[in-house]
């Protein structure tokens, strides 16, 4: 994987904003004074006029957003995922979900791998607290190529959106040239029989690299990248479930309220199967390099491999 092109995830919400900008102008873009950092700036550069910086105020940027598309177009509210949705939390449920406008909060500097930021910034909860939001569409791309795609599917979506992106180079595994992406359906990497791993995020390329290694090693793994959190693809799930007999749930999230809990709730109700959650595991993080923090955290190729093994009894 080391010759693999990497790109963080919110270089591809960049680009997705441009190229939709040249081809719809009903779009608007608002952020919080990070628009450098969050890649939304390079859409203020190519239409200076549709490009709004609400200054350090969240809040406000979400509520303008709102406006704007109370006003028939399709806006874009950018920040740190720790901001965008904690800090703006209230008036995403009341100004954007109660109301199901159209407005796609994109979220970047997601997660652990923040790195040297640390625990303020390495928003853990966020997918938890915009799956809670009714109507709420939640995505979380695990490579440019799938970010690009995801963006311009919450353009085409009618409603609220939520997407997080990371800050963190991670490897382009996907082929653009024939990348299929749609809202609501998982992907499934590799076919396997003994233990599906479900991943999201930048822990589908971890999940990948297990896989291979559990291979080497007697056990065959199916691997599912699942961008979209909410709504969840149950039938893939369901099918992984009935085929393979043991799940393993990857996320760069807390095991509270992320993908796990998704699939684990799916699965008590309709398909009763063992299930092993890899996350954060309701602590706080702090700061470090990125990749060491990952491994301290165990989200990594390693962890992956100890508890399929672990859980397979091989």
């Amino acid at each position: 994987m080391a010759d693999i092109k990497k790109i963080a995830t919110r270089e591809g919400y960049g680009q997705a904003l441009v190229e939709l900008g040249r081809e719809h102008d009903n779009i608007v873009v608002f952020d919080a004074d990070l628009a450098g950092s969050t890649k939304s700036g390079v859409f203020g550069k190519a239409f200076p006029g549709r490009h709004f910086n609400a200054g350090i105020a969240e809040a406000d940027m979400i509520c303008a957003a709102a406006g704007a598309a109370s006003m028939g177009m399709v806006a874009f509210a950018s920040s740190f995922a720790m901001f965008a949705t904690g800090r703006a939390y209230e008036q995403i449920r009341n100004s954007v979900g109660y109301t199901r406008l159209n407005v796609k909060i994109c979220a970047s500097h997601g997660g652990i791998s923040v790195g040297e930021d640390g625990a303020s910034h390495q928003c853990c909860e966020d997918l938890a607290l915009m799956r809670t939001i009714p109507g709420m569409v939640v995505m979380n791309p695990s490579d440019n190529v799938e970010a690009i795609a995801a963006v311009k599917a919450a353009y085409e979506h009618d409603g609220p959106v939520y997407i997080r992106f990371g800050r963190l180079a991670v490897p382009v595994f996907h082929d653009p040239e024939n990348f299929q992406f749609q809202i609501g359906k998982g992907d499934v990497m590799r076919e396997g029989s003994d233990v599906a791993i479900i991943a999201t995020g930048l822990m589908v390329n971890e999940a990948v690299k297990a896989a291979e290694t559990l291979a080497a090693e007697g056990i065959d793994a199916m691997v599912i990248n699942m961008c979209t959190i909410k709504p969840l693809d149950e039938e893939l799930v369901i099918e992984a479930a009935k085929k393979c007999g043991k799940i393993i749930t990857c996320e760069e999230h807390s095991v509270i309220g992320g993908l796990g809990e998704a699939v684990c709730a799916c699965l008590s109700e309709k398909c009763p199967t063992p299930v092993r959650r890899i996350g954060v595991n309701d602590v706080f993080g702090f700061s470090g390099p990125a990749n060491d923090l990952l491994k301290e955290f165990g989200l990594s190729e390693e962890n992956i491999v100890k508890v399929a093994h672990e859980f397979c009894g091989k």
